[in-house]
């Protein structure tokens, strides 16, 4: 049996993963695809205590992150002439925790706010509208990135990286003819965990609601581990189920929001992502 797949769309190009290694191919100005290749073993892997459900969600999730960062930050680098130099452990950090608290400022303490204009008490309808609101800045915030050309060029490539892993799931060969037949939705992706947290972060806050709002606003942050991880096991459970009727309408939402974060690719951007792949296969 084929293992899973999944990847990350990039600067011009696509990062691939599998269970042992991770692959990038990135087109370049000149029109050459560079490819850099990497052995890739989750930490979960070498300790039981980490794989266990939920705490391998956390932590799967975290080692994406910063694999995720560097990866942008390389692909960055090969559409310039001059090589910057290897992204600094202070670097990284402070890269992850400027995006870190930007992530907590616009989905957390801003929905949280303008609930409180519309709603004083900590009610479950407070937690309801609070949900809405932060679901509805995640939206309003993609469909704004995508007005932006360079970031329209990721949701192609974020598009030709779900069409690709799409035809090699459905185990044919992997030519830009056969994957241009597929959709740009994954049950997988990303995009459809983040629906799932959100759609658990109502219930949860709903159920340890307290009147004291500023421990209702520390909660939201400090459950972000927690939700993250029961949201990755919830999405990864509904990902294995999603040709199963009853499951598959549970999957909507998140391929729905998929048709917001990724585009149709052109051929040359199919190709970049049929060499990444082929790379951790």
């Amino acid at each position: 049996m084929k293992e899973y797949v999944g990847g990350q769309a990039v600067i011009e190009g696509v990062m691939m993963r599998s269970s042992s290694h991770v692959a990038t191919a990135v087109r370049k100005p000149d029109g050459k695809i560079v490819i850099k290749k990497q052995e890739f073993e989750s930490i979960t892997k070498k300790n039981k205590l980490l794989s266990l459900p939920v705490i391998r969600g956390i932590i799967f999730l975290f080692e994406m992150m910063i694999f995720g960062v560097k990866t942008l930050m390389w692909s960055a680098e090969q559409q310039e002439n001059n090589k910057k130099q290897k992204l600094s452990t202070s670097e990284l950090f402070w890269t992850l925790f400027i995006s870190f608290t930007i992530t907590i400022l616009l989905f957390i303490v801003l929905p949280f706010y303008l609930t409180k204009i519309f709603i004083k008490t900590p009610t479950t309808g407070f937690h309801l509208l609070d949900g809405l609101f932060r679901l509805s800045v995640f939206l309003g915030y993609i469909i704004i990135l995508g007005f932006s050309k360079d970031v329209c060029r990721i949701f192609q490539y974020h598009g030709a990286e779900h069409k690709t892993v799409n035809c090699y799931e459905s185990k044919l060969s992997l030519t830009i003819k056969n994957v241009k037949k597929f959709p740009t939705a994954h049950p997988r992706c990303g995009t459809s965990l983040i629906v799932v947290v959100i759609a658990l972060s109502i219930v949860i806050f709903a159920l340890i609601k307290t009147p004291i709002w500023y421990v209702n606003l520390a909660q939201r942050i400090i459950f972000i581990p927690l939700i993250a991880g029961l949201g990755y096991e919830i999405a990864k459970f509904l990902a294995l189920r999603y040709d199963k009727k009853f499951w598959f309408w549970l999957t909507k939402p998140g391929m729905w929001t998929q048709s917001l974060t990724t585009k149709e690719p052109d051929e040359k951007q199919i190709e970049v992502a049929i060499k990444a792949l082929k790379n951790v296969i």
